[in-house]
C-alpha cells in the first residue's frame, strides 16, 4: 500500500502560478509512474500530466501543455506540478496518482493504483 499526500493548492488570480507537491510513503519502489488528475465541479476526473519512474519522459493533456510542468525527486519520493498562466478553466481538485510501472503512462483514472486525497486549486479573475 502506498500513501500519497498532496500539498500546495490554494487560491490564485488569473495568470498566476502554483506549485503542487505530492509525497509518496509506504510500500514504494523504483517502478512507480506518478502523475496528476483533476476534477472540476460537475465534470469527470481528467488526466493532467504524468512522469515515468526515471523522470526522463512526461506526458501532458493538451489543455495544459506548455503551461504545466511535472517533475519528480526520487530521493524524496515526491512528484511536483508547476502550474503557470492559470485560468479559471484550471479550477479543480487536483489528485496525485501512482501506478506500479517503470515507464507506461496511462490516461484513464482506472489505470492508476494509488490516489491522494486531493487538493483544491481555485483561480479567480
Amino acid at each position: 500500500q502506498v500513501q500519497l499526500v498532496e500539498s500546495g493548492g490554494g487560491l490564485v488570480q488569473t495568470g498566476g502560478s502554483l506549485r503542487l507537491s505530492c509525497v509518496a510513503s509506504g510500500r514504494t519502489n523504483s517502478n512507480y509512474v506518478m502523475g496528476w488528475f483533476r476534477q472540476a465541479p460537475g465534470k469527470e476526473r481528467d488526466f493532467v500530466a504524468a512522469i515515468t519512474s526515471s523522470g526522463r519522459s512526461t506526458q501532458y493533456a493538451n489543455s495544459v501543455k506548455d503551461r504545466f510542468t511535472v517533475s519528480r525527486d526520487n530521493a524524496k519520493n515526491t512528484v511536483y506540478l508547476e502550474m503557470n498562466s492559470l485560468t479559471s478553466e484550471d479550477t479543480a481538485v487536483y489528485y496525485c496518482v501512482g501506478k506500479r510501472s517503470w515507464s507506461v503512462i496511462n490516461y484513464l483514472p482506472s489505470q492508476y493504483d494509488d490516489w491522494g486525497q486531493g487538493t483544491q486549486v481555485t483561480v479567480s479573475s
